[in-house]
């Protein structure tokens, strides 16, 4: 239960049954003490734990009800909310919909950084009821969200940020393709009803404060009707209700942006309206082994989970963001998936045959400096690589960043992964040394030498490449990581043929 220190009394938190977990906000931090909603995950706790500064215990009520009440005190002393009943209902309205885990402001609020751009996201698959969907509620939510936004920009910024995430968690729970015309009308309904709602509230505003702008209806037609029952008749009274604004005080307010961990606390699966990955995602069991377990959408979606949430191609984002457009009030970005807080890396394991949409991670030390290799595959094989270091300097990770993605691109163009083995196996720069956690490589020259004779085992038909002598791994012939950047080899010169090019795609 929540502990009574004042600050939740008399609110939604009170009474609240929470569950106390350890968890961390990087693979290599230490875990803290976390309390969330006892029916919330394991990745809830780890992107609670990425959005509260600082090292020490964290919990979501005492979290949260910070900036809740820093954003009613701030509505209160800015006169957009008169009096204290609309602070307490603003408030109240505030912790109901994230309690609801229907949404939030983005990380720079939860952190007090009054630096970093203001962001209000909603998580729509939260809205799914008997009915289909929620449009009352989400409607109440827009209202909320755009108040929010207001109130953190002193109520003197004329563009916004409202957005919502994960368009395919709730088409997949609607029972509806992605890459439909019936998928892409809810889609186009959902954005108008956003639209309509967001343009609403700017012209209350405007009535009270002032128009900064005249009036324009600058959004195409609605559609008529839709799968889902009632959506189209609160589509078109949210636009009437717009269309009858003294003016605006916005120029700008819906608009959706890369995610982060607010989108994983909320349960978001995808940003934005990106398709989904897959219909399985991989998760640690408590021994530290990858299993294969459904998405959220997945189970949404039950029996129809491997036909709606298969992999789709460019095209179907692509029309996707074309029916969307034009009701957006900027460009979309091109992140497809929540910047999720990183889950502790599990232990590794024996290679094995991958399936389409799914990656691997394997964490070891080499020299006593751990490194972290997630993969990530398609159908035509390994498609993605990254590289993680614990200990070495920033110039360091860097350059081994880029190298991987350099790897990512030469991959997704078409250059055989044979190539990159021959080029960075055996490659000598520190740290080296023995490697603990690989149970087939014993030995690395470099961290590059582990990583491509890794992949070479693991995508390569089970290619054993030997061990270099401990004098090519000795001090002799190495400087130390923060000695000394990588002496790299030239990248492979194989073009890429036209017929194997394709898009990379960002998975959580």
């Amino acid at each position: 239960m929540t502990r009574d220190d004042g600050q939740t009394r008399n609110t939604a938190w009170e009474g609240l049954a929470l569950r106390r977990t350890r968890a961390a906000a990087d693979p290599d931090a230490e875990p803290r003490p976390v309390a969330l909603p006892a029916i919330w995950d394991e990745a809830a706790a780890e992107a609670l734990a990425a959005l509260a500064p600082g090292e020490g215990p964290v919990a979501l009520p005492r979290l949260a009800e910070a900036w809740i009440r820093r954003l009613a005190a701030r509505g209160r002393k800015l006169g957009l909310l008169p009096d204290a009943g609309a602070v307490e209902g603003f408030a109240n309205g505030l912790r109901a919909l994230l309690l609801a885990r229907r949404g939030a402001p983005g990380a720079g609020t939860w952190a007090g950084d009054t630096k970093a751009e203001a962001r209000f996201v909603l998580n729509l698959p939260a809205f799914l009821d008997e009915d289909g969907f929620d449009a009352a509620g989400y409607a109440v939510a827009v209202r909320l969200g755009v108040m929010a936004l207001e109130i953190l920009g002193g109520g003197k910024a004329t563009r916004l940020r409202l957005g919502f995430a994960d368009l395919a968690g709730l088409l997949a729970g609607l029972r509806l393709d992605y890459d439909s015309a019936e998928g892409r009308q809810v889609a186009v309904a959902v954005a108008a009803l956003t639209r309509g709602v967001a343009e609403t509230v700017s012209g209350d505003l405007a009535e009270s404060f002032g128009a900064r702008l005249p009036l324009s209806l600058t959004w195409p037609e609605p559609p008529e009707s839709t799968p889902v029952p009632g959506l189209a008749e609160a589509v078109r009274a949210a636009l009437d209700a717009a269309a009858g604004a003294p003016g605006l005080r916005h120029s700008a307010i819906f608009a959706l942006s890369p995610p982060d961990a607010v989108e994983a606390l909320l349960g978001a699966e995808t940003g934005g309206f990106a398709p989904a990955a897959a219909p399985t995602r991989l998760a640690p069991t408590a021994e530290g082994e990858l299993i294969e377990v459904p998405t959220r959408a997945a189970l949404l979606a039950g029996e129809d989970a491997a036909r709606l949430l298969s992999p789709r191609g460019p095209e179907a984002r692509a029309a996707m963001e074309a029916a969307l457009r034009p009701w957006l009030h900027a460009a979309a970005p091109a992140v497809a998936a929540p910047a999720q807080a990183p889950r502790p890396a599990p232990k590794p394991r024996p290679a094995q045959d991958h399936a389409h949409g799914r990656g691997a991670v394997w964490k070891v030390s080499i020299g006593g400096h751990r490194v972290t290799l997630r993969t990530m595959e398609g159908a035509a094989g390994l498609e993605e690589i990254s590289l993680s270091l614990a200990k070495d300097g920033a110039a360091f990770r860097g350059v081994v960043d880029a190298l991987c993605h350099s790897v990512t691109l030469g991959l997704s163009s078409g250059v055989p992964l044979d190539e990159y083995v021959q080029a960075f196996a055996y490659t000598r720069f520190g740290p080296a040394g023995p490697v603990e956690g690989d149970p087939a490589i014993h030995r690395a020259s470099s961290v590059l030498d582990w990583a491509f004779r890794r992949l070479a085992l693991d995508h390569l038909g089970g290619r054993v490449l030997p061990d270099p002598t401990e004098e090519e791994c000795g001090g002799d012939h190495l400087g130390t990581a923060a000695q000394q950047l990588p002496l790299l080899p030239d990248l492979p010169a194989t073009p890429a043929p036209a017929a194997r090019r394709r898009n990379l795609r960002l998975v959580g």
